[in-house]
């Protein structure tokens, strides 16, 4: 019988990657290219193999979905959400908008996150039933009512050139009818954000499982409705979009989203 983790496991976890983050953020960087503008540093690098190496430690018999290194094979009641540096391109940069995010399913649902930002020192997690905190204190979702007095966050996929779901179309309609939206870099402190009121809403069509595992939980469990696009529970299997909204805002995000 596998053992789960807690969510202080997760928060320790996400601490440490977020201290490796940190020591080599001022660093100059090797940068490798994914794709066109899908970048990966040494610092994602060594981030992952820390937190693989760790959870394979604790947990031998997991199974592990992380952003460089794909999949570790395990046993799938127990699935891991790893993403090691979410924000690379801005890591890239030393534009100080990212963080690890660390997301423990448990017979196909998300149980538990953490999303760490180590330059802030600001930790936010939750687990399913129980709440959402940032530093140990519960965060809620906005109370906004209306799309207008509404503050939105998005971001655009890496193959923003060929694809139909670039966004832009949404990015301008969005942008007209609220206070404005916003592109931090970081899907999984947009979702956080939106779990802690920061931002109103979060929505972004093309994604991967890490980088909304942890967040949509914090989301939710801050009371924002967090659903795909299409407005289905699922966020996480393929093809996969995200919206994450106050509740008081979620109907009319989903319908101009539509």
């Amino acid at each position: 019988m596998s053992n789960s983790p807690t969510l202080n496991d997760l928060e320790l976890l996400a601490r440490a990657a977020g201290e490796i983050l940190r020591a080599g953020y001022q660093r100059e960087h090797t940068v490798k290219f994914k794709g066109v503008i899908d970048l990966v540093t040494e610092v994602d690098h060594e981030s992952e193999a820390y937190l693989l190496g760790e959870i394979q430690k604790k947990f031998p018999d997991h199974y592990i979905l992380a952003e460089e290194s794909g999949e570790t094979q395990g046993n799938k009641n127990h699935v891991w959400y790893v993403d090691p540096l979410d924000g690379t391109v801005n890591y890239a940069h030393h534009i100080p908008m990212f963080c690890v995010s660390i997301g423990y399913a448990l017979n196909g649902q998300v149980q538990l996150g953490a999303v760490y930002d180590p330059l802030r020192d600001e930790m936010f997690s939750a687990e399913r039933g129980k709440g959402a905190w940032l530093n140990g204190k519960t965060i809620r979702a906005s109370t906004v009512t209306e799309l207008q007095k509404s503050l939105l966050v998005t971001g655009f996929p890496y193959d923003t050139w060929n694809t139909k779901l670039d966004n832009f179309k949404n990015f301008e309609r969005l942008a007209k009818m609220t206070q404005g939206v916003r592109r931090l870099g970081s899907a999984a402190l947009d979702a956080a954000y939106v779990g802690a009121g920061r931002f109103d809403a979060f929505w972004e069509l093309s994604l991967k499982p890490w980088d909304v595992a942890a967040g949509g939980l914090i989301a939710e469990e801050g009371g924002a409705r967090v659903t795909n696009v299409q407005g289905n529970a699922d966020y996480i299997s393929a093809p996969q979009s995200v919206i994450a909204a106050a509740p008081g805002i979620y109907d009319m995000l989903l319908k101009e989203l539509a």
